[in-house]
């Protein structure tokens, strides 16, 4: 809230799950299962799982704390309340600039879909599209939360209806590994797997702005039982129809994919790819906005931290927007973008399990948080050292 002006709460459950899924669902998984398989072969199945597992006790561990931050300020109450304002306010620059370069690796993931139909000035189409989507959430949050609604139910149906199709296809021999298993490429393949299970975290962001905050747990755990369902039931389908080679060769997996088994479907699985990761723009875009006013607002920067009349953080979305833009600039490249997203990412994902683990001491949940700190640890440890 800035002055006389308070956000909008026009958010219900299932704007929550959009923005959870929308967020998460993405450029990821229609351009890392290719990148995956070039890295491990087969064996990209394995990271797939552990990082489903690890990715699940996190976002368990925030859903048992989302009790903490429903009256404002979303992560950063939390945060302070648990380790202080010290280390609270590097976690929330952390997870602004992790919120940055995720804008940026979608729109950088939308360009590979963009190529599959030969058009050319992409890196202008990518910034253009921002820049739509920067409008599109100053209107309003209803607009926007309407938006995410469509583009989302446009992406998980297909989806979903991709991964049943190829299940027929699945060939035991497509899944012999072409690769031997290493553990630096296993490594490699867990940090490029990560990012598409990120940004689940943002149902949990608009707080001020839903209806019902008590929502927002329940929308957490909607959120990762759909993506992870989706997601290994599709890298299964992927491989065992095609192949790792196919999908190692290409920008667009998925798109590929669905070509080869379905003669003329690959056109349109591409526009599928396009609308999903269109739809991650939006809520990274959300989220990044919301973080970055209460951020501000905590440490009273001008303007970033002023709402509009409509309840809508303009300037801190003007602000991210803009970052997200400038970066292409300098670097159009999915997979760096990506690993400097997660990276950064991981270092507020753990603390919320620390924050669980303090506040939440029955055995179970304390296992689980434990479970989710130690793994997102381990990661960056090894990323650091390898």
């Amino acid at each position: 809230m800035t002055g006389n002006r308070a956000y909008k709460r026009s958010l219900g459950l299932f704007e929550l799950v959009s923005l959870g899924v929308g967020g998460t669902i993405g450029s990821g998984i229609f351009v890392v299962p290719g990148v995956a398989a070039r890295l491990s072969g087969s064996w990209s199945l394995l990271a797939w799982v552990i990082v489903a597992i690890s990715a699940s006790c996190v976002l368990l561990s925030l859903s048992y704390v989302s009790n903490r931050f429903t009256h404002g300020n979303s992560f950063f109450s939390l945060f302070e309340s648990v380790f202080g304002a010290r280390v609270a306010i590097p976690l929330m620059v952390l997870y602004i600039i992790s919120s940055i370069f995720g804008v940026s690796t979608i729109a950088a993931g939308i360009g590979q879909y963009i190529g599959f139909f030969n058009l050319s000035h992409i890196l202008l189409i990518e910034i253009a599209l921002i820049a739509l989507f920067c409008f599109i959430n100053i209107i309003g949050i209803s607009f926007s939360g309407m938006t995410e609604n469509v583009l989302t139910t446009l992406k998980i149906v297909p989806l979903v209806v991709i991964s049943l199709v190829l299940l027929p296809f699945i060939r035991p021999e497509n899944f012999a590994s072409t690769l031997p298993l290493t553990s630096s490429g296993l490594l490699a393949t867990i940090i490029i797997v990560y990012w598409p299970f990120t940004g689940f975290e943002i149902s949990a962001i608009p707080v001020e702005e839903t209806r019902d905050p008590t929502l927002i747990r329940t929308s957490l755990l909607i959120v990762m039982g759909i993506v992870v369902s989706i997601y290994l039931i599709l890298n299964v389908a992927l491989i065992g129809s095609v192949g790792v080679i196919s999908l190692a060769a290409s920008p667009a997996p998925i798109a590929t994919a669905a070509g080869i088994v379905f003669a003329q479907s690959g056109t349109l699985v591409a526009f599928i790819g396009i609308v999903a990761m269109l739809s991650a723009l939006n809520a990274y875009i959300i989220g990044t906005s919301r973080v970055l006013h209460s951020l501000s607002g905590r440490l009273s920067i001008p303007k970033l931290m002023d709402l509009s009349g409509r309840g809508i953080p303009a300037y801190a979305l003007a602000a991210g927007c803009f970052a997200s833009a400038v970066l292409l600039l300098f670097s159009n490249q999915f997979e760096a973008l990506a690993t400097i997203s997660v990276i950064t990412t991981l270092i507020p994902y753990i603390f919320f399990c620390c924050a669980s683990w303090i506040l939440v001491t029955d055995v179970k949940s304390r296992l689980i948080s434990s479970v989710g700190a130690l793994s997102t640890a381990a990661i960056l440890v090894i990323y650091f050292i390898v």
